[in-house]
């Protein structure tokens, strides 16, 4: 009988889920909308139910350990998500207790960047590693900082929300509430508003003048850029010279082995990686440079957002073991 866990990413925009074995094998993926539905209530509905649809097509073939679940705003020590910005229920969620209910099985919740980290640690390019930070760059911006080989939670379960650090005085108005913060320059959405600001200003030919903001996509501008589109290769230098600056206070605070990109906006490899790397290392005190690497995500495929959430069961079980 094959040993799985449940993971489950909550994003912005959608909802992937699998059942995950412990060699990185993602035995069931499928994702659902996180926004559109009536209720919180009707989306947990939809996704037990296509869960269990899941787990009953394995017979009994399989054992279910736990469920792991990352999400912005997840709280490890509560098991709830709180006012997520980028999520569509402004309020408490108790996910972990109401998954453990629904399957009668230990389950478990954290910021998705820090799911991330922990999947970087058990599956992907961090193994060995007992400092670094990832970065996670999709709708908004999460971070997961790992020292001594342990998360860095804070005391109350919301260390290493750089998303929300001040970037700019009085910049771009956030869903958090806030103005200036780094996700709204460095994100898949703040790639947009960059690209929209800059064909406001300047009069270049782009293709992308054509695409409405909501049928914008980071792969059209990956694609554009890629093609010599002036206006998509200048959003990516700027996106790239917030980030790069911006991780080079990170070293300075941690001192990371390495930083890892993960998420859709990393997928546009040297175009988002060339410029961040370039102003980290203009930026870093003279005795970081040419230390700290920026790596892509180890986990590599659409299914790591799975393989990050299943990683908090594994490692929580292998550590009560030892």
């Amino acid at each position: 009988m094959q040993k799985l866990v449940i993971g489950i990413d909550i994003g912005g925009t959608s909802t992937k889920f699998g059942l995950a074995a412990r060699d990185g094998r993602v035995i069931y993926n499928s994702r659902i909308s996180t926004t559109g539905h009536d209720s919180f209530e009707t989306y947990f509905d939809i996704l037990t139910g296509e869960i269990e649809q899941a787990i009953q097509s394995l017979g009994n073939e399989a054992e279910i350990l736990g469920a792991g679940v990352g999400a912005p705003n997840g709280n490890i020590y509560t098991g709830t998500i709180e006012n997520a910005p980028n999520l569509p229920w402004k309020y408490q969620l108790p996910i972990a207790k109401l998954l453990q209910d629904k399957f009668n099985i230990p389950a478990m919740l954290t910021n998705d960047a820090n799911a991330a980290a922990i999947g970087e640690m058990v599956y992907g390019g961090a193994k060995g590693m007992r400092d670094f930070v990832v970065i996670t760059l999709g709708t908004g911006l999460g971070s997961g900082i790992v020292a001594n080989g342990s998360v860095v939670y804070g005391h109350d379960g919301y260390a290493a929300e750089m998303g929300h650090v001040t970037v700019r005085n009085n910049g771009r108005q956030c869903a958090c509430g806030k103005k200036g913060c780094l996700e709204t320059y460095v994100s898949a959405t703040g790639l947009k508003r960059t690209l929209y600001k800059l064909m406001a200003d300047e009069v270049a030919d782009s293709g992308l003048r054509d695409i409405s903001y909501n049928d914008l996509s980071t792969t059209a501008i990956s694609d554009a850029a890629l093609n010599g589109d002036p206006i998509a290769l200048k959003a990516f230098e700027y996106t790239g010279k917030i980030l790069g600056r911006e991780l080079a206070n990170t070293v300075a605070y941690t001192s990371p082995a390495a930083i890892f990109l993960f998420g859709g906006l990393a997928k546009a490899e040297d175009l988002i990686f060339d410029p961040t790397k370039k102003h980290m290392e203009d930026n870093l005190l003279s005795f970081y440079k040419g230390k700290v690497k920026i790596l892509p995500s180890g986990l590599g495929d659409e299914n790591a957002p799975i393989l990050g959430a299943s990683s908090l069961i594994w490692k929580h079980l292998e550590e009560n073991n030892s």
